[in-house]
């Protein structure tokens, strides 16, 4: 299981860097609509839909997010304030409601809503992977890896010294020394990557606002892992797919995305006001 992990990780990551140095905008902009599909397609399973409806919201999803791209000049022609709205409507979701959802564990129950968190999950995601990569590629690879770390950081040492769960009734594995452990480690990438970008003359947010930016985010982004696997453990399944051999499906990987990404694009836009 772990030589799969490790393989495929480094598959992914090598196509990765590929496309979003390689590709053109559009196409970029057309492979994010692609992955949105495909995650759509994952998200109707956990809401157990049939293969026509899983079809129907993958056409939807990948069609909201080149329709809202081109619209939004996410094909290149430069990003628009009016991004401000899928990107704000899923920073009010991660912040305010998923919260209470994971307090209460509600579940999807009906048809509307779980097409509408669905959107709402999944676009904004894609639709901020399309903006940060035109805006500089490494921007979107350092909020990526900001995700990535706190992962890291938080399994290590949440294996290391993890005594007290932070969700056992929605992923027992997960404890509040790793989310600790999540915090210090992205504290440690952002603060280092803000010091080096000053150390070269580019203006950067004041340090402590930076640190409480860094503190939101991480919570944001271990959020999104709770969500889904609360998702997940309601529709009786371990992954959202089988398409990543050792990683399970396109849910699994970018779960931490989907909530950090589009706050990551909502601050990004603040230059536009």
């Amino acid at each position: 299981m772990l030589k799969h992990r490790v393989i495929t990780a480094l598959v992914l990551l090598a196509g990765l860097l590929a496309a979003v140095f390689l590709l053109s905008q559009p196409l970029w902009l057309a492979l994010i609509g692609l992955v949105c599909a495909a995650a759509a397609w994952e998200w109707g399973g956990l809401c157990r839909w049939s293969s026509a409806g899983k079809a129907v919201f993958s056409a939807v999803c990948a069609s909201a997010c080149l329709a809202i791209g081109l619209l939004t000049g996410l094909d290149g022609s430069g990003a628009r304030p009016l991004l401000a709205l899928p990107y704000g409507a899923a920073a009010l979701f991660w912040l305010l409601l998923v919260p209470l959802w994971l307090r209460q564990h509600w579940t999807l129950r009906s048809h509307a809503a779980a097409v509408g968190i669905g959107l709402l999950v999944l676009v904004p995601c894609a639709l901020a992977m399309a903006h940060l990569r035109m805006l500089d590629p490494w921007a979107l690879l350092g909020a990526m890896a900001l995700v990535w770390i706190a992962d890291i950081a938080a399994y290590f040492t949440g294996r290391a010294f993890g005594r007290h769960k932070l969700a056992p009734a929605i992923s027992p594995g997960k404890t509040w020394e790793g989310a600790g452990g999540a915090l210090a480690g992205v504290l440690v990438f952002g603060v280092g990557v803000a010091l080096f970008v000053g150390s070269r003359g580019v203006s950067t947010i004041p340090l402590p606002l930076l640190m409480v930016v860094l503190a939101v985010l991480t919570a944001i982004s271990i959020e999104g892992d709770l969500f889904e696997s609360l998702l997940k453990r309601q529709a009786g399944i371990k992954d959202s797919g089988r398409i990543l051999p050792g990683h399970g499906g396109i849910l699994d990987r970018i779960d931490s995305l989907t909530s950090t990404l589009p706050v990551v694009g909502l601050i990004a836009l603040w230059p536009l006001f």
